[in-house]
């Protein structure tokens, strides 16, 4: 991995159709911004269509000449991630890079439209039904990845498949951790599955570090709080910093498949990207193929691998 690798790093991507979740704000702004300015024909997919209008202004204003389109999508409804994909498969032939980059954190209590725990619903079922409604295109797509997005959370959580929709006992941190580390185990098991079906779509997993985005505001969508923005002014790194191991992941040669991706300074709170190695230790076979069945069961998306 090269010294310090930037988004200068980062190769022509002109033809590729790239789809970020979450790109009206930080770091899905910052990624989406990245490679429009690589040429990319990039897909903004939110939830809130004038936040994301206002970041296809911004990438516009970066980058006059990009190809940007926003999409609604909105990850808490399984039935608005059907739409999502039927409209996508139905205007692309193609598909390159899918960054599963939206996510909420440390909500208060809540369940989507479908009944799941907001924060394993949105940040893990969410992306793993729209990964499975995508896979065709993907599939069809010449050495195609798909990027998911977990934190460092993640590295102390676990999965309680007794409590999956907080029904027993609910700690928003703990779910929190709990839809990073199945966003991470997933992104394994994916790549596992492509693998073994010789398939060359590549999945990888990646984390920001401690990145100062709109995730403090815990969902609710308003700025943090003045304490906890001092606080995250002074410990995290920018949102462009945080983006660099979504980018690494998504466009770096040297990639080959079911690695993980941080920043390289302590703790992998900061830096530029790096092999994190402690995925080899958080992944579990057993349990990682028992959350893809409870996610196929929960969500009615059916992966085929298959072109």
């Amino acid at each position: 991995m090269s010294e310090n690798w930037t988004k200068e790093n980062m190769p022509d991507l002109t033809g590729k159709v790239v789809i970020i979740t979450g790109a009206s704000s930080g770091l899905g702004l910052a990624t989406a911004t990245a490679m429009a300015q690589k040429n990319a024909t990039v897909i903004v997919a939110v939830r809130n269509l004038q936040k994301g209008q206002a970041a296809i202004n911004h990438i516009k204003t970066v980058c006059p000449t990009s190809n940007v389109k926003l999409m609604r999508l909105d990850l808490s409804d399984l039935d608005l991630i059907r739409s999502f994909a039927d409209q996508f498969v139905h205007e692309y032939e193609t598909l390159s890079i899918l960054i599963n980059n939206a996510g909420i954190m440390n909500t208060p209590y809540r369940l989507t439209s479908d009944g799941f725990e907001s924060q394993f619903g949105c940040n893990h079922l969410g992306h793993f039904a729209l990964t499975g409604l995508l896979l065709p295109r993907l599939l069809n797509t010449p050495s195609s990845r798909v990027v998911t997005v977990s934190s460092l959370v993640a590295h102390s959580a676990s999965i309680r498949f007794d409590n999956l929709d907080g029904s027993k006992g609910y700690s928003g941190w703990k779910a929190y951790g709990q839809s990073k580390l199945a966003n991470m185990m997933f992104a394994r098991e994916l790549n596992n599955k492509l693998s073994e079906h010789q398939l060359d779509t590549m999945s990888i997993a990646c984390h920001p570090g401690f990145s100062n985005t709109n995730l403090m505001s815990f969902g609710s969508g308003k700025r943090a709080n003045p304490l906890l923005r001092m606080i995250s002014n002074l410990a995290s790194q920018s949102a462009d910093m945080g983006a660099l191991p979504s980018l690494y992941s998504a466009t770096a040669l040297n990639i080959s498949g079911g690695e993980y991706i941080g920043p390289d300074g302590r703790g992998g709170r900061k830096g530029y990207p790096k092999l994190d190695p402690i995925i080899n230790k958080l992944y579990q076979t057993d349990i990682s193929q028992k959350l893809w069945e409870v996610s196929e069961q929960l969500t009615g998306v059916i992966y085929k691998f298959e072109k």
